[in-house]
């Protein structure tokens, strides 16, 4: 297990973490797992006992339950406080008033009190907003994230699910108000997902901030279970619920590469989902979950897969983005720039 900074802060995380979206069983995310306290126990002393010093949960996740068995479970395995990096967030629905979801000021003072209470801490490590709110200005939020700082309730701040332009806009309104500054965004990517390659990735490269992956198997589709010839499976999550959307086409050719791959490596395909990833730059922490101690065995081990120059070649030729403007028009226009610059930094 590997080690890296979260964005331009000295915390650093375990290049995997591990997800407690499973946990609970209870409300609309229910049907993503139903793993109970003992269950949980064994699940994050498998995850400690690789090397991850780093949780992910959420106040939403199982109406508060996932938060509550994550903070029992940190307590049933003596967990020093000091050697784990707690991350929840707010922003969903926490009850059923109008003012029970969102990124106000009030809410997100409640939620945060409510989380720690549940995990039974005295902080949370990264408090994250788990989606952009069109109904409170950016200001608002932010200002409450930095009370809860100076507080010392929070010790970092983040954002889940929001475009480059508003984090561009929340990095200037810190600046220009000093409030918290964003370390990170956990978002959505694969290598059947390279969306975020567009404008977030370059934002985050610019800006110096971290980025989370949650979701690194399509919600299943890399799993190695579904091929050409086996789209549907029975009682999966992914035949009732296909999230994150994936085009169908595209994604069997690199289902197709990566089992090839695996075979001749002798890892399974989730493995060698997860290890591209982990070899990708901007990655700081890729987000494992997990039902049973023995996928979470598997996904772990990806941190052992290597891939070299070539096969790294492939996996991004077969999976490489659709130009789109402005960024084929970037390409042309600023070639010979970029080149000179190149030139530069690195003399030939």
């Amino acid at each position: 297990m590997r080690y890296n900074k979260l964005g331009s802060t000295g915390l650093y995380v375990s290049e995997l973490c591990f997800g407690t979206m499973t946990f609970g069983g209870q409300g609309p995310f229910g049907f993503l797992g139903q793993v109970q306290q003992a269950e949980a126990d064994a699940l994050v002393a498998k995850a400690l006992e690789a090397g991850v010093n780093f949780l992910d949960t959420a106040d939403t996740y199982s109406e508060g339950h996932s938060e509550r068995i994550t903070g029992q479970a940190l307590k049933n395995l003596g967990v020093r406080r000091s050697e784990i990096v707690v991350a929840t967030k707010v922003f969903g629905p926490a009850g059923r008033g109008p003012n029970s979801h969102g990124s106000s000021r009030g809410h997100i003072l409640d939620a945060a009190r409510a989380s720690l209470e549940r995990l039974q801490l005295d902080h949370i490590d990264l408090y994250q907003l788990h989606g952009f709110d069109p109904a409170t200005p950016i200001e608002e939020s932010l200002e409450a994230l930095s009370d809860l700082v100076r507080q010392g309730l929070v010790r970092y701040i983040g954002v889940s699910n929001w475009a480059a332009w508003q984090m561009a806009k929340a990095l200037g309104l810190s600046a220009l108000h000093g409030f918290a500054k964003i370390a990170s965004v956990q978002a959505y990517y694969t290598i059947a997902g390279r969306d975020l390659e567009r404008e977030i990735v370059p934002m985050l490269q610019s800006e110096g901030l971290g980025l989370l992956v949650w979701s690194p198997l399509a919600g299943g589709f890399l799993s190695g279970k579904y091929t050409r010839a086996q789209r549907e499976i029975e009682g999966s999550r992914r035949t009732a619920f296909a999230f994150p959307p994936v085009d169908p086409e595209r994604g069997y050719d690199i289902v197709d590469a990566l089992a090839a791959m695996a075979t001749r490596k002798g890892v399974t395909v989730a493995q060698l989902a997860i290890a591209w990833l982990l070899h990708q730059k901007t990655v700081t922490s890729v987000i494992l979950g997990a039902k049973r101690v023995d996928q979470l065995s598997d996904t772990l081990a990806s941190v052992d897969v290597t891939l070299d120059a070539e096969e790294r070649k492939l996996l991004d030729e077969v999976s490489k983005l659709r130009a789109e403007y402005p960024g084929w028009m970037m390409d042309i226009w600023s070639k010979a720039r970029v080149e000179q610059f190149a030139a530069q930094r690195h003399p030939r």
